[in-house]
């Protein structure tokens, strides 16, 4: 079994290196630049030391994933997971080291020496040059997951540790081809969600390698056994989703790097191609091993088959991986240069300035974020499977719920890829209305639709000790941390709050300025609204439920601060990002310090409208709930004979002749 999981990294590493050379070959990647040419070592060394970090960020990630949804903590099979894990975070961290070193030689060809100069340029590069940082920061944070891996082996331990090893790939996710042209901001999403899929995707398999390796020794008596049928099925449905991520990014990635379909030809493109004819391998794969491989594991000659899989697997990952690798070195086509002549607009936005913006536009443009677009479509595939799961067990799902969370869902979309989104960066009143459909609209539509009880409903409960979703949903309810945040006073403090600081300090210009400040800015805002709405109407479990009059109150304060922050941006007498929002060189539409008072109407006026639906809707379930309290307290009264009246009649009479006695003794 040992040879296997040998057999397995070299045909890992062999793909790789192949896939490595033939692209780098083929774009160029490694010819040397007519001037500062770092020399041979550091044009081949660098893209294959990458080659090695992403191979082993794969086998961090997907490692802490697969064992979070397919592994039992506390088992041997667990804690080799997590090894596999910190190991991999270890070769990542040293790689990503070596990269940034062999960085700084390929970008600026500074002389080697052992003086103080070399170190300075070193010191310079890491501490203050955006692409030295952000190796820095990836190297700081592969180190903290190694120890952590390593250390930390609870639930919510390895729960942490892979979040982390989540957030470790977007310091460099941030730096590549685009950062000042068109399509930055898609780039980077695309990037991200692409590097991330893959880990998980590549590295799930890595570790299946690993524990398949360990099966028979663990089948021993007295061993833990590992049921690799049930573990394989599960990591199908991870890799599936991974499959799909990878796809769709890798093909809005395409889309902004290329510019035109007929750079397909030029070595960028078929670089691409060649990623591709490897992606669709390996979907055949998937779709064959979960089809016909995962029923039949458990024999003797299946064992054999599933090694050719999964070797043949890892050997287009590899190639894959080597591509990805090489692309990053390749000179990216024309359609990715910056303008020559920016305006200002582009400066600002990596974008040139959108048209007026007329009714027919409020229908017609996008600007497509793909991280939502994503988001989005798996939420309508997810809900809509678990409705049809119910349905096919001949359980009912009110079809209103479905409808309200389909509509949030749109609104979503059409809010983070629609008109508001492109104009957003331009107009303060577009980005006020965006922000109000995500904290008050959307939220209000999505709690509706009771996604937690649907899930709990839906999902299958896993009777192994392991977590699946269902079990992951429950213990996010009942944590801690749950019962402090949905609590609706503090829920309401953490909108209201928001509001606030976003707009009255440097948030707001982060968030104009960084496209993670932006991203930041509707995660918070979406999940703000979604805790206040959920602890005042929602009927998705909570640990506490405050009574009505309570809810009713803090939303009464919450409209009140609600208004006061809208016209607070009303009375405004400056202008809010006066660089930004002032500095667009834009002829249409009203002056900038118009459109803030505008916007400060959308917060204070429109914004108020879901709500005031808030209120209405908390309102008739209170009087829903006084209705069931009193049908109650009706029928237990037809059950006792109204036996509880005529007790508490008799005690009010014994009151009345106690009272009239002493009465009686005190005229005497």
């Amino acid at each position: 079994m040992k040879s296997y999981r040998l057999a397995g990294l070299v045909v890992l590493l062999a793909g790789a290196t192949s896939g490595l050379i033939a692209a780098l070959v083929v774009g160029g990647g490694a010819v040397p630049p007519k001037l500062l040419d770092p020399g041979p070592i550091v044009m081949w060394g660098l893209p294959a030391v990458k080659m090695i970090a992403n191979l082993a960020s794969a086998a961090m990630l997907g490692s802490l994933v697969l064992a979070l949804f397919g592994l039992r903590s506390g088992t041997r099979h667990f804690d080799l997971a997590l090894d596999t894990a910190s190991a991999g975070a270890a070769v990542f961290t040293l790689a990503s080291a070596t990269a940034a070193g062999m960085t700084l030689l390929a970008a600026f060809n500074p002389r080697l020496s052992v003086d103080r100069t070399f170190g300075e340029q070193l010191a310079t590069f890491l501490l203050t040059l955006p692409l030295g940082q952000a190796w820095l920061i990836t190297v700081l944070m592969g180190a903290v997951i190694t120890l952590l891996a390593f250390g930390w082996r609870s639930w919510t331990g390895t729960l942490i540790t892979t979040g982390l090893a989540a957030a470790a790939f977007l310091p460099l996710a941030t730096q590549g081809h685009s950062g000042d042209v068109a399509g930055h901001n898609v780039a980077v999403n695309s990037i991200l969600l692409h590097t991330v899929g893959a880990a998980v995707w590549v590295g799930g398999i890595m570790l299946l390698v690993v524990l398949r390796a360990s099966t028979r020794r663990s089948a021993r008596p007295g061993g833990e056994r590992l049921d690799m049928p049930v573990l394989v099925g599960r990591y199908s449905s991870l890799a599936l989703a991974a499959f799909v991520v990878v796809g769709v990014s890798g093909i809005a990635r395409t889309v902004v790097a290329l510019g035109d379909w007929g750079e397909l030809l030029a070595p960028y493109g078929l670089i691409i191609l060649g990623k591709a004819a490897a992606l669709v391998g390996l979907g055949v794969f998937g779709a064959w091993y979960r089809r016909r491989l995962i029923p039949k594991l458990s024999g003797e000659r299946e064992r054999s088959s599933f090694w050719t899989l999964i070797l043949g697997e890892l050997a287009l990952m590899g190639l894959a991986s080597g591509a990805a690798a090489a692309l990053a070195r390749t000179p990216p086509p024309l359609g990715e240069q910056p303008p020559v002549d920016p305006t200002a607009a582009q400066r600002l936005t990596r974008s040139p300035l959108p048209p007026e913006l007329t009714l027919d536009r409020w229908f017609t443009s996008y600007d497509i974020d793909i991280l939502w677009a994503i988001a989005v479509g798996f939420g309508v595939f997810l809900y809509a499977a678990a409705v049809l799961r119910l349905h096919r067990r001949g359980d009912a799902w009110p079809l209103h719920r479905t409808i309200f969370w389909m509509a949030g869902l749109l609104l979503l979309l059409w809010v983070t890829c629609g008109p508001l989104n492109e104009y957003q960066d331009y107009l303060f009143s577009v980005h006020m209305a965006g922000h109000m459909a995500l904290s008050m609209a959307i939220p209000l539509l999505l709690v509706s639709g009771a996604p937690v009880t649907l899930a709990l409903r839906a999902i299958h409960k896993r009777d192994d000790g392991t977590r699946g979703g269902r079990e992951w949903i429950l213990w996010a309810v009942h944590s801690p941390f749950s019962r402090i945040i949905t609590n609706p006073v503090v829920a309401a403090a953490i909108f209201v709050v928001s509001l606030w600081a976003f707009y009255f300090t440097d948030l707001v210009r982060w968030a104009m300025y960084d496209h993670l400040g932006h991203e930041w800015m509707i995660i918070h805002f979406l999940l703000s609204g979604y805790l206040l709405v959920m602890t005042l109407v929602g009927i998705d479990p909570l640990p506490y439920r405050m009574p009505y009059a309570g809810r009713m109150i803090t939303l009464i304060a919450v409209m009140a601060a609600h208004s006061f922050f809208g016209m607070a941006i009303m009375m405004q007498e400056g202008l809010m990002v006066a660089e930004w929002f002032g500095s667009m060189g834009r002829t249409w539409g009203p002056t900038p310090m118009e459109d803030q008072y505008i916007g400060g109407g959308i917060a204070w006026s429109v914004g108020e409208i879901p709500t005031l639906i808030l209120a209405i809707t908390l309102g008739i379930q209170w009087s829903r709930s006084d209705e069931r309290l009193q049908r109650r307290s009706d029928r237990h009264a037809d059950r006792t004979g109204d036996l509880e009246l005529e007790e508490y009649n008799a005690r009010l009479a014994k009151l009345a002749e106690q009272d009239r006695l002493i009465a009686e003794r005190e005229t005497r």
